[in-house]
């Protein structure tokens, strides 16, 4: 593409002489060349006539009285407004050394009088390309740099955005984990060089936030988190940084403590600002939090540190109830890595089928006979020998494994007990065992069951699943569903430690359960004072107008028993019959046809 020359055809010309002749002369041939032309005819009208107009090239004589040329084009230079003009002299001076003055004074070029048109044209025409080139460059330049503003802005805007979406949470547009675990990170550093400065971290946990986004939805779920974080920022305003980590977990970050109960009272504040109902499309929502707290420490020298230590106060703050803080100490990360090296043991143990099935009989107590076994697994470590199943189950069902080893026992139970239906032909048998929570709530839970019936032919009504009421009531909707597929397939259901959890009368109603389990807790304070019996004959009352049986677990005594038998209690199980067994044991007990 050839680029459009300039035209230099109409430029403005300004001309400076004392000689009229010249003025005219200079003019009319300029004009005739479509050139706008102006005269001055000296130096002081030349400069009023340039601060009116500017034109675009002059053409100025030297010798004119008042103020010379030189003077003329020295005034020009040296105005920042005009410094650009082109000035050509036109003079009859032809010495060298004026010609060097003109250039000296900033002339552009100098033509010697008398001139040739041609000449004096040429020049001008030159001067003018020189000059609207000048000009272009500068525009362009200009544009140019607008361009690259623009640009650089538009950059800097992308930059901001991406910064934002990097370091702060796009829901709730609190800072993020990136952010505050940078935050953090320099407040270690500066521990490091100050070990007596004190800061605290706070970690915040929504309890039972699943339920709410189960029950109403995740578009309620991310309203309340919203909701929940700007009520923590109009409540806390003096935190070095509140962030969201993620799902429904805040940190916040308090540097420069002159007190350690500073923390602990913004833990309780927040717990109490939570507990305040939050209305969401018109739904009042109550949330309770678990807050772990952990302070600074000379050993912390990365952030990763310290956040370990106050998640792990977190989760014991959630292990003692709702709305619960906990002070980190260092014997939680003690537990924490036992609790990480009993996970790997378990998992070894599973492939090493470390795990073996214990069977505790359970008694009809008006005729004294057994009926039944609960299935009770037990693990046999190969350094700590024997595991009690208090110890590890609750380490299984967090991780998950309890899920794997629940189906093993399952199975396990399953096949021994249709051995033994076989093998005693005139004893109706049942085995009891035990879905824990996280087993309750596993999708394929009722194929499994299926599956593991089929194969080891075991008749579904022989199989009683003992299910905790935190299992039921942690998730009505999908508990019922899951309580009416186990009753079409005729496996009996028990409420299990029955008495120590909700125990709500309108939900057990509304359950097919067979079996109210009263828990051994209860069990343990009978005795022949009447006084002392508590809640176990109400337990067995309710039962019975239910048209459910009951088993007490724990009987230890034979006075126990014989109050349980007084109140008309159908089933017991415990040590006073015999403690778990293992399966050729339990065979033993089978064949003496024992009775009590």
């Amino acid at each position: 593409m050839i680029e459009k020359q300039p035209d230099t055809s109409r430029g403005n010309i300004l001309i400076i002489d004392d000689n009229p002749e010249n003025l005219r002369l200079l003019s009319r041939m300029l004009v005739r060349r479509g050139y706008e032309v102006r005269q001055a005819i000296n130096g002081i009208i030349a400069l009023r006539a340039i601060e009116i107009q500017q034109p675009d090239i002059i053409l100025l004589d030297i010798m004119m009285p008042q103020m010379d040329g030189y003077e003329v084009c020295k005034w020009i230079k040296n105005n920042p407004q005009t410094t650009e003009i082109p000035v050509i002299f036109l003079s009859a001076l032809d010495q060298v050394q004026d010609k060097l003055k003109g250039f000296a004074a900033g002339a552009a070029d100098y033509i010697t009088k008398p001139f040739q048109f041609d000449e004096v044209l040429v020049r001008v025409q030159n001067q003018l390309s020189l000059q609207f080139a000048r000009k272009q460059i500068v525009e362009l330049n200009t544009e140019l740099e607008q361009r690259v503003k623009e640009r650089t802005q538009q950059l800097e805007d992308v930059h901001a955005q991406l910064l934002k979406k990097a370091l702060y949470d796009e829901l709730t547009a609190l800072p993020n984990r990136v952010l505050f675990i940078q935050r953090l990170e320099a407040t270690v550093q500066e521990l490091q060089a100050n070990p007596n400065i004190q800061f605290a971290v706070l970690f915040l946990d929504c309890d039972r936030f699943k339920v709410i986004n189960d029950s109403l939805g995740h578009s309620v779920g991310d309203q309340l988190l919203i909701a929940i974080a700007q009520r923590l920022q109009s409540s806390l305003p003096n935190v070095d940084i509140l962030a969201r980590f993620g799902g429904d977990e805040f940190a916040i970050l308090l540097t420069n403590l002159t007190q350690p109960e500073i923390a602990i009272e913004m833990a309780e504040k927040i717990i109490e600002i939570l507990s305040q109902p939050f209305s969401i499309l018109s739904y009042p929502i109550y949330i309770n939090a678990s807050i772990g707290v952990a302070y600074s420490q000379p050993d912390y020298t990365r952030p990763e540190q310290i956040l370990r230590d106050v998640d792990t106060a977190m989760y014991r703050a959630k292990s003692r109830g709702t709305s619960c803080y906990q002070v980190f100490d260092s014997s939680m990360y003690q537990n924490a890595l036992s609790f990480l090296q009993l996970d790997t043991d378990l998992r070894t143990a599973i492939k090493e089928q470390q795990f073996r099935v214990n069977y505790q009989p359970i008694i009809a107590l008006k005729t004294g006979k057994i009926v039944g076994f609960e299935a009770l697994v037990c693990w046999h470590h190969p350094q700590r020998g024997l595991v009690p199943p208090g110890d590890f189950i609750p380490v299984a069902e967090e991780t998950g494994l309890i899920t794997e080893i629940g189906y093993w026992v399952l199975r396990q139970a399953g096949e021994q007990i249709y051995h033994w239906q076989q093998q005693f032909t005139d004893i109706p048998l049942t085995i009891s065992i035990n879905l824990t929570p996280r087993q309750f709530t596993q999708g394929n839970l009722i194929a499994q069951l299926d599956e593991i019936i089929r194969e080891t032919h075991l008749n579904s009504r022989s199989l009683k699943l003992e299910i905790k009421e935190s299992a039921i009531m942690d998730n009505l909707k999908t508990a019922q569903i899951i309580l009416n597929q186990l009753r079409q397939r005729e496996i009996q259901l028990s409420l299990d430690d029955f008495g120590t959890g909700y125990s709500s009368l309108s939900y057990l109603h509304s359950f097919p359960v067979d079996t109210l389990k009263i828990d051994r807790s209860f069990i343990q304070g009978l005795d022949e004072i009447p006084q002392k019996l508590g809640l176990v004959p109400v337990i067995i009352n309710i039962a019975q107008k239910m048209g459910m049986n009951v088993i007490a677990e724990g009987i230890e005594t034979a006075h126990q028993l014989a109050q349980l038998r007084q109140l008309n209690c159908d089933f017991g199980q415990g040590y006073f019959f015999s403690q778990p067994l293992n399966p050729e044991q339990a065979v033993n007990l089978l064949l003496s046809f024992p009775q009590w």
